[in-house]
């Protein structure tokens, strides 16, 4: 057993040297080492040794051979836990890397270790939660260092500032130092709440989300993420990898240095016996005392600091030793380094004394950012921080001046007043702790986020160790030598056979800044490491000409550290005055000749500089190598600076695994080609300095700097075609369609880099860009508390295909993904940008019939400087790509002077922007992207100079294009200008399958009717009530024909009981009234009414009456009297402009007889305003005002109706005949008015008693909107019809109180009623009903007119709930003009069903129900309910009459005995169709209403039957008006929705502040700003939201104040109003507007024009584009645009739809009007010039007639739209004012062709109509919803002879009405008339009509559809 122990032994001893040497990976290891004991042992026994050795070779390593891990990163932060006992227990450093507890098997490990234990197979440990009181408190450790605290060598006793203490300093509750009972820094620490080593790996689900942190943004989101470290989705077994992913570039090897590292100064001293560098400075201290460690030089290059080795050593042995006395803190902890980069010797003697105290650093750069230094503050928990006392002064005095406070809990020490330390004892000092983590260093990722990357000892001493390797390797200068040995020759095992002699102190010179990045690492580290004397100046010292290249001289620098910014300036000085540069110094020339290496701190490679640099600056100031001293270094800022790439002299690149020319012959070649002449001395070409001349060269090469000219093209689509590399780069170098492309070097000594594809993890092929993936000992570990970024970035896996495997198998061992895009070209690193800095886009072509698609990659680099070369006055300019609508679209971003408005002289004006010098210079932009790089430029954004988001880049800013990404995004750029590449860069637009005929033609519907036809067809059931009982009599209430009757009988059976009760404001009843005295008060207004006004049957009668029994009383009056009764809400003294003409066409319209009031109607009427502005208005229309009598006392009389002989004459109850007029009112205040008869208002009584269950046990309450619908009916009906008592709540009462109604409800035990959404927003926004007792009420019914909000019942349940009101008593009602309950959800037992649709399959008129979670995109619904009693709904085609199958969308057609009669008074033949609907597949005898809504109905179950059974219920879901939609592309759009997008896209956009329309074929989105400032910004944001969401790109965005839209009384939008304010250019205070896309047809789309230059038609743009942006919001305000003239022509291979032709025996008049010209039709734009639109004024623009006494001799032209619809703008008149047959005596034949009034080419065949003629050519077709509007011409016109000859061809752009004005003599000038009202004189045909009207027939308006009240 001992010779198996001993031979067990050996073989593990010489597996762990071979780890050691890195011969096999850390998995080679653990499977060896398996495979190995296994032949020892049993599976018991090998598992019992395995676990043990495990533990045991863990510390193992830890002490000997894996110095070189990155993992020691990982193991930072070691240390002990307590016990309960206070026991402490060491950690154990395991196989996998991380650490755990000896003693604890489940001690919780990082995400990071746990990752590491899956990828390596080491068992996982079971994760439990760390209970939170098992982590104490840490008690203050014993002092383990042999210091003596010598408070005699402090310079001064008042080191400490700590900001809690001070006199004047105020916190909120932290309090105390450290130590002190008020406070416990463990209870800011996050090591209470998380595993040991949580302050590395940290528990980020912690802290805030940061989306754009780390790598979400980062990487685009493909289907491979790479934010997820898994493997790409298995492919089948038929699925194998084609050949070319099998063939990868696979890892390179890593190469190792060939000799020992030693010090620079003794040779007999390894530095590699030294842990870390603080003991490296000791050593320093000791060899090196008197040797200058590093000067400090001003701007002016005089020395203002010095400090020597020793001194630096005692500073810092200083820092240490106060830290550990006094500072309270413990190994690991953090300290802020607070320091300018000027201070260098404070900062170095602060960072190194925490290296010697073992704590962790954490340098703090922008000292001047308060917010981000109490972030790193926070985040790093760092309690003390080390500055000097001029920046404490300096911070104090900022933090006082901005009124902030001092960070908390932190105390504030100067280290320049430390002093210096001196032991007692000559000896080596106390010993050093364990070495761990080094420092954490803080800088912006691109996306503009912090983030900690932390970096230990053994990470810096391996870096050091390579970097030192590197620079002692570099060849000196060309000197003669005296010994002809080749010093190349090296042993076997690598060693050189003659050592490298020792070098001499190096001079590094540098202006980087020394507190992060290349700076430190170069600048400190290295100086201290290498013992070389470190020479730092500021940054704008090489500003200065010469002054450089004099202090280069003057310390003989040999090393120079610098970037491209430096040594531009510096090279370009010397190139315009090279004499300022030799005379900088008299007697003193400048002198390169010690210059070894100038190390280029960079990404990318600019190679025409570097021969600038070498042979013009360089070369010229004496350096004989000037083109090996240039050595550009690839360093990686985002995660500490690191170097992972320069030129060096090291060698072993053969080791690197890869090919080292272009042709694996080309070695063979030297050989064959190498003259016989070439060797002098004999010896063959084994001898590196006597070889062959091609040998040597060929060596050369490989450690010059490569160069490479590669084909553009295609580096477009990732693949690297090398063309020329070596000296036939320089030859070919302007050669076009070729980049130039420089190389850094191969990869540092023991890195191993991969090229990997950043969208798939899968390793590269040979020859293409991927991005580099690099592993290091050199490198960090991972970010500071991101353990789920460290693991996505810092140990990503990459994968590969194997030949025959059709799974990604991983590739070993985990790289850091640097970000960085390039290639490998014979070993050699080629870096073409950041993966942030690569725009790509995506191209699509057919080939041989198939069509393809591939993305093109371009880089910003290249885009910027095809930009500056190209395109004048461009301060400076970037680009990056935005995912919008599924594709990239590349953004440019250019900052020029020419943007900027700052006055010319101080004090004077600002400066007006000059917008077409903007808008060249944007196309400018676009012409020459697309011209040099066929880059399809979507948007170009212009600024001022430096208003771009900034980055700092070794103390230099830059635009970092991730910020302006995120500024894109959020709409926060300060940009002035933008124009847009719409056309080009957009390509996957959807297209409908009609684009000509919409979704509705019969192509569209057959396309889906042949996807669906397998579906049910839609149509409800229907459940009849043919007879209605009555609950307290069970008499059948089917035998009363009027609801009079009904009351008689009521009075007769309970006349004593209550009848009505008003409730004031304060909740106190008023004087009930019986059904007796009920009947007396009806009778006594009755009689009133017959007497004073004479009031005869059939009389039209307005009742304008405050909530009161007043009006009730009226009603029932005017029932019994046989009068028409017409219920308005009263005037609104502060709206007089709406509702004073609005009684007075209704007045006129109607014929009313007599105005009914009550008291407080009266009183307003009479006020002096109010009756002057009827009077004017009366005098102005035209109108008798009729008598206006005051009900409120009619007279006492002691008789009832039937005493009086007031009873209902059977000719009044016939079917059709007006009793009741229900007036709508659109937000728009246009009017619609609907009759009801006797039997009408009976069925609305059954079907709301039988629907909601309503007893005569329970009473009903009135409230709002008591004049129309459900609010007139439960008011004045219900309770009649019921026998149950009314109660009455004034809307006045509600708005002072609203608890009175709930108060109402609770108190009267109310089960069913009737709200708004508006009055519940109000009751809730005033906290209204939370503690009242609802429980009783059953139903509260909230009506909708269209789709129901989806946020109204949750915001309703949420605050009821404590009122106990029951979730499935708030339903919401269907109520439609037409039928005050189309569907109702009331007493379905359920909450309401939402649905997510799939919008694209919505536009396309398909229903297509997804999840949330898989398309962000969808748009919910709620349900509106089931069909009530006597109700039927079918879903049909608007077009073709059809019923839709389930699965697709149509308009809702009702059934139902509570329709109403009609439109009143309306002579449309359209208007009787609306109640004559049938379908063509359904029953031919059913006549349907037509509500013009679209919807569809949807089938569900829910367990709410019997013992939970399922029951399966029909709802209905609501979608919208159809004439409210538009159409573009065949797509159909709901303008809501859209609405809805841009104004939560943007904070400064209003809270419905948005407007969209379709006007003249163009989308226009109008939108209410908060703020003016930088418009242009918000204009991306909305056109991306657009197109993002609904696939639609706009046409113009526009802009006004808030406040500017006109809006209802209930706060709605006047849509109306709106676009007549845009198109008549009335809205004065608009912004600024913009266009969007660029048409073809030559036409500009939008004029820009200025407010002193009134532009008055457009003009043709040179080169056919439309002007891409009208202005900016400096401009101030603009008018609105000029709407195009339109030449739509089809894209190939799509056939549009004919055009649509009614069916009828023959013509109308208006027909043939329309017909008699049809051979040439002028497309004219809207006006340009049209007063404001007085929309309360109908009569003035829709029946000019009625004014005068002259009938119109000539025919109006109406518009024509395509398929021959009539477009008349707002929709027809006819609707909201009743017919006047003088009038217009055609406009019923008019509107025939076109139902829906604004139409989106529905054109609805009506019986008895024809559609007009059509020429023999067919029509041009268009593709948008809105038909273009077009006016028909005669040839006669055409030739100018006739009535309406048309006026030259400038004219076509004015209004015919204009045309006609500018020939009218002054005589003939029609007279202006106030009020908005105008008549027109005599004259020529056509004359006699106001133009406003025309220019509303010319504006294509998506208005309401008629009979559809909107939100009334």
């Amino acid at each position: 057993m001992a010779d198996l122990d001993a031979e067990l032994q050996a073989r593990l001893r010489e597996l762990d040297r071979e780890l050691e040497e890195g011969d096999i990976t850390r998995k080679g290891y653990e499977k060896r080492r398996t495979v190995i004991m296994s032949q020892f042992f049993n599976t018991e026994q090998t598992d019992e040794l395995q676990s043990r050795l495990r533990i045991h070779n863990g510390d193992e390593q830890q002490a000997q051979g894996i110095e070189g891990s990155r993992n020691a990163s990982f193991a930072a932060l070691s240390g002990t836990t307590l016990d309960h006992q206070g026991n402490a227990h060491a950690h154990s450093r395991n196989a996998s890397g991380s650490y755990s507890p000896a003693s604890a098997p489940g001690y919780p490990q990082t995400q990071v270790g746990r990752f590491q234990e899956r990828q390596l197979g080491v068992r996982n440990v079971t994760q439990q939660p760390y209970p939170r009181d098992s982590y104490q408190a840490r008690p203050l450790t014993p002092d383990p260092y042999e210091y003596e605290s010598r408070g005699g060598t402090m310079v001064g006793s008042d080191y400490r500032f700590n900001p809690a203490i001070q006199p004047t300093y105020e916190h909120d509750g932290a309090g105390g130092e450290y130590g002190s009972p008020g406070q416990s820094r463990l209870s800011t620490m996050l090591d209470s709440q998380q595993g040991f080593f949580s302050d590395f790996a940290g528990q980020q689900a912690s802290e805030a989300p940061r989306d754009s942190y780390g790598g979400v943004h980062r990487y685009s989101q493909e289907p491979f993420s790479p934010t997820a470290i898994m493997a790409p989705p298995m492919l089948g077994a038929q699925d194998l990898p084609p050949a070319a992913i099998v063939d990868c570039q696979l890892p390179l090897d890593p190469r190792e240095v060939p000799f020992d590292a030693v010090d620079p100064h003794n040779a007999g001293v390894l530095m590699s016996k030294f842990d870390n560098l603080g003991a490296v400075l000791r050593h320093r201290g000791k060899t090196n005392s008197r040797q200058p460690a590093f000067w400090v030089l001003d701007p002016k290059g005089k020395e203002t600091a010095s400090i020597t080795f020793e001194k630096l050593h005692s500073r810092a042995e200083k820092v240490a030793q106060v830290i550990k006395d006094k500072g309270n803190l413990y190994r690991g902890d953090r300290v802020a380094l607070v320091y300018r980069d000027s201070e260098i010797i404070d900062f170095a003697v602060a960072l190194l004394g925490c290296f010697l105290a073992g704590v962790v650093a954490v340098p703090m750069n922008n000292v001047e950012e308060y917010q981000k230094l109490s972030l790193l503050l926070t985040t790093t928990q760092a309690h003390l921080a080390l500055t000097t006392d001029n920046n404490l002064k300096a911070f104090q005095r900022d933090i006082s001046a901005q009124r902030l406070k001092w960070p908390t809990g932190v105390e504030w020490w100067k280290t320049n007043e430390f002093g210096s330390y001196h032991p007692k004892k000559k000896d080596d000092g106390p010993q050093l702790p364990t070495p761990d983590l080094a420092y954490i260093e803080f800088s912006r990722a691109p996306t503009g986020d912090l983030r900690g990357v932390v970096l230990s000892h053994r990470t810096i001493m391996h870096q050091m160790a390579c970097m030192q390797a590197i620079i002692s390797t570099v060849p000196a200068q060309d000197n003669a030598s005296t010994d002809t040995f080749n010093p190349n020759l090296r042993h076997p095992d690598g060693s050189f056979v003659v050592p490298p002699p020792a070098t001499s102190t190096e001079s590094i010179l540098s202006y980087l800044d020394p507190r992060e990045g290349a700076g430190l690492i170069l600048g400190i580290l290295l100086g201290v490491y290498g013992g070389h004397t470190v020479v730092w100046m500021e940054a704008r010292t090489v500003d200065t000409p010469g002054l450089y290249a004099h202090l280069i001289s003057k310390y003989k620098a040999t090393v120079m550290v610098a970037d491209y910014p430096g040594l531009k300036r510096a090279a370009y000085n010397y190139q315009q005055d090279p004499m300022a540069t030799r005379n900088f110094k008299k007697n003193v020339e400048p002198n390169f000749s010690s210059v070894k290496i100038c190390l280029i701190d960079t990404l990318t490679i600019d190679c025409e500089f570097h021969e600038l640099l070498a042979d013009r600056w360089l070369r010229p100031l004496r350096n004989t190598r000037a083109r090996e001293v240039v050595a550009p270094m690839l360093c990686l800022p985002e995660y500490g600076g690191m170097v992972i790439s320069v030129r060096d002299w090291i060698g072993r690149e053969e080791r690197l695994g890869c090919p080292l020319s272009a042709t694996p012959s080309e070695e063979d070649d030297d050989k064959e080609d190498s003259p016989d002449n070439a060797v002098n001395n004999g010896y063959s070409s084994l001898i590196g300095g006597g070889g062959p001349v091609m040998r040597s060269n060929h060596k050369k090469h490989r450690t010059e700097l490569s160069e490479a000219l590669l084909d553009k093209e295609a580096l477009k689509s990732n693949q690297i075609v090398v063309v020329a590399v070596g000296d036939e780069v320089q030859k070919r170098a302007n050669d076009p369609g070729l980049l130039r492309v420089g190389a850094f070097g191969y990869p540092i000594p023991d890195a191993t880099l991969a090229l990997v594809d950043p969208e798939t993890n899968l390793l590269c092929p040979p020859y293409s860009v991927g991005e580099i993936w690099v592993d290091s000992p050199s490198l960090s570990g991972g970010f500071w508390a991101l353990p789920k970024y460290t693991e996505t970035i810092f140990h990503a896996k990459p994968y590969r295909f194997v030949e025959g495997n059709p799974t990604p198998v991983i590739v070993e061992p985990e790289f850091l993904r640097t970000g960085l895009l390039g290639c490998l070209i014979n070993g050699k690193i080629y870096v073409l940008g950041l993966y942030e800095d690569r725009i790509r886009q995506r191209v699509e072509w057919v080939d041989n019939g198939v069509p393809e698609a591939e993305h093109r990659y371009f880089f910003v680099q290249h885009l910027v400087l095809s930009i500056m070369k190209n395109v004048l006055k461009i301060y400076d300019c970037s680009a990056f790509d935005s995912y919008v609508n599924g594709e990239y679209l590349p953004i440019i971003l250019i900052e020029t002077q020419a943007a900027s408005t700052a006055p010319t002289t101080a004090g004077g004006p600002p400066r007006q922007l000059d917008v077409p010098f903007l808008e060249s210079l944007s196309e400018r932009v676009i012409d020459v992207l697309f011209t040099e790089h066929h880059l399809r430029v979507y948007c170009v954004m212009i600024t001022v100079p430096n208003a771009l988001p900034r980055i700092m880049r070794n103390g230099r800013r830059e635009i970092g294009n991730m910020l302006c990404r995120k500024e894109f995004d959020s709409g926060t750029l300060a940009c002035v200008h933008v124009k847009f590449g719409i056309e080009r860069a957009v390509q996957n637009l959807p297209i409908g399958t009609d684009p000509g005929g919409g979704i509705w033609s019969p192509l569209a519907s057959q396309g889906r009717q042949v996807m669906l036809y397998e579906n049910d067809k839609q149509y409800s059931g229907v459940d009849y009530r043919e007879v209605v009982m009555d609950d307290r009599t069970a008499t059948p209430l089917n035998q009363f024909s009027n609801i009079h009757d009904l009351m008689q009988w009521r009075v007769s059976r309970q006349s004593e009981e209550l009848a009505y009760c008003s409730i004031d404001g304060r909740g106190k009843e008023g004087k009930g009234v019986n059904w007796k005295k009920f009947d007396q008060k009806v009778a006594a207004v009755a009689l009133y009414l017959k007497n004073k006004a004479k009031v005869q049957p059939g009389d039209h009668i307005v009742l304008m009456y405050t909530h009161s029994e007043d009006f009730v009383y009226a009603v029932h009056a005017c029932f019994c009297l046989g009068a028409v009764l017409i219920p308005m809400a009263p005037v609104d003294q502060n709206r007089l402009n709406e509702d004073a003409p609005a009684l007075l066409h209704i007045v006129a319209d109607f014929k009313v007889k007599a105005i009914l009031v009550n008291h407080d109607v009266d009183a307003v009427l009479k006020l002096k305003p109010v009756s002057q502005h009827l009077k004017q208005s009366a005098v102005i229309l035209r109108v008798n005002l009729p008598g206006i009598y005051n009900t409120t006392k009619p007279g006492k009389d002691k008789h009832g109706c039937r005493d009086l002989g007031l009873t209902i004459r059977p000719q009044w109850v016939q079917h059709g005949n007006p009793v009741l007029i229900w007036v709508y009112w659109t937000p728009d205040q246009r009017r619609i008015a609907v009759q009801l008869g006797h039997d009408t208002i009976m069925a609305v009584c059954k079907v709301q008693k039988e629907t909601c269950q309503m007893t005569s046990m329970r009473p009903i309450l009135g409230c709002v909107r008591s004049t129309v619908g459900l609010g007139f009916v439960h008011t004045c009906l219900m309770g009649i019809f019921l026998s149950s008592p009314t109660y009455l709540v004034s809307p006045v009462d509600f708005s002072q109180n609203p608890n009175v109604l709930f108060q109402t409800l609770s108190r009267y035990k109310i089960k069913d009623t009737y709200a708004t959404s508006q009055m519940l927003d109000y009751a809730m926004a005033q906290a209204a009903g939370k503690s009242m007792g609802l429980h009783e009420l059953k139903n509260l019914m909230i009506t909708t007119d269209g789709r129901p909000r989806v946020d109204v019942y949750q915001k309703v349940r949420l605050h009821f709930s404590a009122a106990g009101l029951d979730r499935t008593a708030i339903n919401t009602i269907y109520s439609h003009v037409l039928n005050p309950m189309v569907a109702s959800r009331s007493y379905m037992c359920i909450e309401p069903i939402e649905l997510w649709l799939d919008r694209d399959a919505l536009r396309r008129g398909l229903i297509v129900a997804v999840h949330p979670d898989s398309d962000s995109q969808a748009l919910l619904i709620q349900d509106s309910g089931m069909v009530p009693v006597s109700t039927q709904i079918s879903i049909v085609n608007p077009e073709t009459n059809r019923l839709c199958y389930a699965g697709e969308y149509g308009e809702i057609w009702v059934q139902s005995e509570a329709n109403v009669t009609g439109f009143y008074g309306s002579k449309d033949i359209f208007d009787k169709e609306r109640f004559n609907g049938r379908t063509i597949d359904g029953d031919p005898g059913v006549k349907w209403m037509r509500t013009g809504d679209l919807g569809f109905l949807h089938t569900v179950n829910r367990p709410i039957g019997p013992g939970g059974n399922l029951v399966e219920m029909q709802i209905l879901f609501v979608l919208g008006s159809i004439g409210e939609t538009f159409e573009v592309n065949g797509l159909l759009h709901f303008p809501m929705d859209i609405e809805a997008s841009v104004e939560r896209c943007h904070r400064n956009i209003a809270s419905g502040g948005c407007a969209v329309f379709q006007a003249g074929g163009l989308v226009v989105v109008l939108v209410e700003i908060l703020r003016k400032n930088f418009l242009a910004s918000i204009v991306p944001v909305i056109v991306n939201t657009v197109l993002n969401q609904h696939q639609l790109v706009v046409d113009i965005v526009a802009f006004v104040s808030k406040g500017d839209f006109p809006r209802s009384r209930l706060g709605e939008k006047q849509r109306g109003k709106i676009l007549a304010g845009w198109v008549t250019r009335k809205m004065q205070t608009i912004a600024a507007q913009f266009a969007i896309r660029e048409t073809d047809d030559g036409f500009p789309g939008i004029a820009e024009e200025r407010s002193q230059a009134k532009q008055q038609a457009p003009s043709r743009a040179a080169g056919g584009r439309r002007s891409g942006s009208v202005s900016t919001s400096m401009t101030g305000g603009l008018p609105p645009p000029v709407i195009p003239l339109q030449h739509a022509t089809p894209p190939p291979g799509l056939q549009p739809s004919p055009p649509k032709a009614a069916e009828a025996p023959h013509p109308t008049p208006a027909q043939q009007v329309l017909a008699e010209s049809n051979s040439l039709a002028v497309e004219l734009p809207a006006p340009l010039q049209i007063p404001e639109l007085p929309t309360h004024d109908e009569r003035s623009i829709y029946d000019n007639s009625y004014h005068d006494d002259v009938t119109p001799t000539g025919v109006r032209h109406g518009g024509v739209g395509n398929g021959g619809d009539i477009d008349f703008g707002f929709g027809d008149p006819l609707h909201y004012s009743p017919i006047d047959p003088l009038a217009n005596p055609y406009a019923s034949e008019l509107m025939a062709a076109n139902p829906f009034g604004g139409g989106n080419g529905t054109g609805l065949a009506a019986p008895g109509s024809q559609g007009r003629a059509h020429s023999a050519a067919p029509p041009e077709p268009t593709y948008t919803s809105k038909p273009y509007v077009q006016l028909a011409v005669s040839a006669a016109q055409r030739e100018g002879e006739g009535p309406g000859a048309l006026a030259p061809a400038q004219n076509l752009w004015g209004l015919p009405s204009q045309v006609r004005r500018e020939s009218m003599s002054p005589v003939e000038t029609p007279r202006a008339s106030g009020m908005g009202a105008s008549s027109s004189g005599g004259g020529a045909s056509g004359e006699g009509e106001e133009w406003p009207k025309e220019a509303l027939d010319y504006m294509n308006f998506a208005g309401n559809v008629p009979g559809h009240y909107g939100a009334a």
